[in-house]
């Protein structure tokens, strides 16, 4: 491809033109479509809404597993054999102190995540209280919730306490949906959404890429997103976890992961795309490139995986020209977290220094 079509891909992408689903396929799939070249095209857009800066997000897993629901990919369901540390919700004060935690490791935004089909009027009621203190105590860090299903009048209450956004993910298109969850549809998940932008909640709503899903349940996942506008669009990677129902299917190369993100950010051009579960697994030596179609990044880890340390990721958005969104500056969380220096440990053993072939 020449040098015009990825700028028009660029200009058409930030004037808010609709890609076709054979474009979509192209830039999946052509062996025309040079990465880099596409890489900066998305680039142009990112930097067109979002400048050069990148979100930190914190996910507090307030509570683990007991869920009722079959979701095939999710180590907390029902059919999981995971051997998860499994737990209630946590105390008051144990969330209230992970909140400080994140705070002070410059989040800009704390997740709450809870398992289960939905919360009760109840916890409803609970998490409204401690959405409250949470927003006195810590602002600016704003505060995203992910409670499972819920209707408008729940969805009131939460935005009454201060929550800034809920999530609640697409995971797939609606076609592939039936595939990986059997205990509740797809529209119960469009519903929980809509619910929650009808009283004026952020949306953060997502995917997960690797899960049997065809080129065009990518591309349908995308376009439903482009129609519900969300604020935020996590990019996950399918992690086949031992004692998953769900299987490892679909090979995912770092150059494929790339042009995922780079499709759903032409198509969802002003939304915080943020490079979300195995990041770390799939993009290997290329990672630090997601940040170029992504402004948004998980630290410290996830649900039920451990990510990068939190000084490897500071570092490498630092070593990728871009900067966090905080009111700490990223050479002063660096300095908290460097605590490594040369010693014993750096240095090569005499094992090292002199290799012997084993026979």
């Amino acid at each position: 491809m020449n040098e015009d079509f990825y700028t028009d891909l660029a200009h058409n992408s930030i004037a808010g033109k609709l890609l076709n689903r054979e474009q979509c396929r192209t830039i999946l799939t052509s062996n025309e479509i040079e990465l880099m070249p596409l890489i900066n095209a998305a680039f142009t857009v990112r930097k067109k809404f979002k400048g050069k800066s990148v979100t930190l997000h914190v996910i507090d897993n307030v509570e683990n597993g007991h869920c009722s629901q079959d979701c095939q990919y999710c180590a907390q369901s029902a059919v999981s054999k995971v051997k998860i540390e499994s737990y209630p919700m946590k105390t008051d004060a144990q969330i209230m102190q992970e909140a400080e935690m994140a705070y002070n490791s410059g989040a800009f935004r704390h997740c709450l995540v809870f398992s289960g089909k939905g919360p009760t009027q109840e916890r409803i009621e609970h998490l409204a209280g401690l959405i409250k203190e949470m927003k006195q105590k810590f602002h600016p860090m704003q505060v995203c919730v992910s409670p499972g299903f819920i209707n408008k009048s729940q969805a009131q209450i939460l935005k009454e306490a201060g929550l800034d956004r809920l999530n609640h993910n697409l995971n797939t298109s609606q076609n592939h949906y039936a595939k990986i969850c059997s205990t509740h549809e797809y529209s119960d998940r469009i519903n929980t959404l809509k619910a929650a932008k009808e009283v004026g909640l952020q949306l953060c709503c997502g995917v997960i890429i690797g899960m049997g899903e065809t080129m065009d349940d990518v591309i349908d996942a995308a376009l439903t997103l482009r129609e519900l506008r969300p604020d935020s669009l996590p990019v996950n990677y399918f992690l086949p976890i031992d004692g998953l129902p769900l299987k490892k299917t679909i090979e995912l190369t770092p150059e494929y992961c790339l042009r995922v993100l780079c499709l759903y950010r032409f198509l969802n051009p002003s939304v915080e795309l943020r490079v979300a579960a195995g990041r770390e697994v799939y993009f290997k030596s290329l990672e630090a490139l997601s940040l170029y179609p992504a402004n948004s990044i998980f630290v410290k880890g996830y649900l039920n995986v451990k990510g990068s340390t939190f000084l490897e990721t500071l570092q490498m958005i630092k070593d990728a020209g871009l900067t966090i969104e905080s009111d700490r500056s990223i050479d002063e969380l660096l300095k908290k977290e460097e605590s490594h220096t040369l010693d014993k440990d750096t240095l090569k053993t005499i094992e090292e220094l002199y290799p012997q072939v084993k026979t």
